[in-house]
């Protein structure tokens, strides 16, 4: 069962939400003048003793808890005292994370924290606020949420603020086995720290539309209902996901989270700080991954690729005249339909499997113009499509 992390506010999880009792080490500073923004400027040295000492996750938490925030949601008519004095009804508000990413007082957090529903039905929450690791509470402006992404961008005035940006990696850097740390709010639980290890790597999640979401992070760090848009950090104190969503039986934590990849994080950010949305390339195609029982079944002329079972109508696919499967076979109790193409590269970038093709469709704007390399009955092919805007909603689930 997958569920993702924002987390329904209650009485026993939000009785010190407007507080100053959890404080890092920066709180014991005498607090700025209302006039004035403090950005404290992340050095390379910082977080940094994976290279020198081995991962340390107090070093990790004293640097970069400071830029970890508490994001609370209003979604009904009631107000910040109701959530905080624990008389909302359910679905009137939540809380989640999140984490400051520039000096001007952007926040980062995941869309499903500041909005409800999925698709076309998402709704914004009527009142943002974000409490700092010094126990200032702010209101937040939501600047933009990317649905595709699962990612929002919170603007508030920095003024009378103490600010951490913390910095994004670049998702290559991501290995399995690479130790990470999650900081956030489960349960409520303001500026809480859990440390795991990167488990694996891309890894298909769900976002709030029909599309997937390409390349995610797997970790067993503890992350629960509340660590929604908090940072999955390094050892160097950097970004590398955003803690999106949990596979669990019980409702709690049990060692499967998921975070969005940092790539995807900066891609959607750089949009919403542009536009307020993001735009999506979209192909509109339904594949699955060769491997070599399904290719020696079924004679296929390659090995690797991202076979196509079938293709949206209307969409730049079938406008180019891709191809996908006629009819059905059961094999190893999955239902197969023949004679799809079969997708191996994408302009440079080479497809092994369906994730590829999904990760490939989406580095690319929507009007762009690309070379599918394709295999069509045993013989190699080149064709040129534009791609479409993704849209919010499509049946069957595509792969691209």
């Amino acid at each position: 069962m997958r569920r993702v992390l924002a987390l329904l506010a209650c009485a026993g999880l939000l009785g010190g939400c407007g507080g100053g009792d959890d404080k890092s080490d920066s709180a014991d500073a005498t607090p700025a003048p209302t006039t004035r923004v403090e950005v404290l400027e992340h050095s390379a040295g910082d977080g940094g003793g994976e290279r020198r000492t081995g991962f340390d996750p107090r070093a990790i938490y004293r640097n970069e808890a400071a830029g970890v925030v508490t994001v609370i949601s209003l979604f009904g008519g009631e107000g910040l005292d109701s959530i905080l004095g624990g008389q909302n009804d359910e679905g009137s508000g939540g809380v989640g994370s999140g984490f400051v990413v520039s000096g001007s007082g952007e926040i980062a957090t995941n869309a499903h924290v500041v909005t409800t529903g999925e698709g076309t039905q998402i709704r914004r929450a009527s009142q943002v606020y974000v409490e700092f690791a010094d126990g200032n509470q702010v209101e937040a402006k939501i600047v933009g949420h990317d649905p595709n992404a699962d990612i929002a961008l919170l603007e508030v005035d920095p003024k009378g603020l103490t600010l951490r940006p913390l910095p994004i990696a670049k998702s290559d850097a991501v290995e399995v086995g690479t130790p990470v740390a999650a900081i956030g709010s489960p349960f409520g639980e303001k500026q809480s720290l859990s440390v795991g290890v990167v488990s694996a790597i891309d890894r298909a999640i769900d976002s709030l539309t029909d599309f997937k979401i390409s390349g995610a992070i797997q970790t067993d760090a503890a992350i629960n209902p509340g660590n929604s848009g908090g940072p999955l950090v390094d050892g160097r104190g950097r970004v590398i996901g955003v803690n999106q969503q949990i596979k669990s039986r019980s409702g709690g934590g049990e060692g499967v989270g998921f975070a969005v990849p940092a790539d995807v994080v900066s891609r959607s950010l750089a949009g919403l700080r542009e536009e307020g949305k993001v735009r999506y390339a979209y192909l509109g195609v339904q594949s699955v991954p060769l491997y070599p029982q399904l290719v020696e079944r079924f004679d296929l002329p390659v090995k690797q690729g991202a076979w196509l079972q079938g293709v949206q109508s209307d969409g730049p696919g079938e406008e180019a005249g891709l191809r996908g499967g006629k009819s059905e076979v059961r094999f190893q109790d999955r239902a197969f339909t023949e004679g799809g193409d079969i997708i191996t590269r994408l302009d440079d970038r080479p497809i092994r499997d369906a994730d590829d093709l999904s990760e490939a469709v989406q580095l690319f704007d929507p009007g762009q113009k690309v070379t599918v390399e394709l295999w069509r009955d045993g013989d190699k092919r080149k064709v040129e499509l534009e791609l479409a805007e993704r849209p919010l909603s499509a049946r069957p689930e595509p792969a691209g």
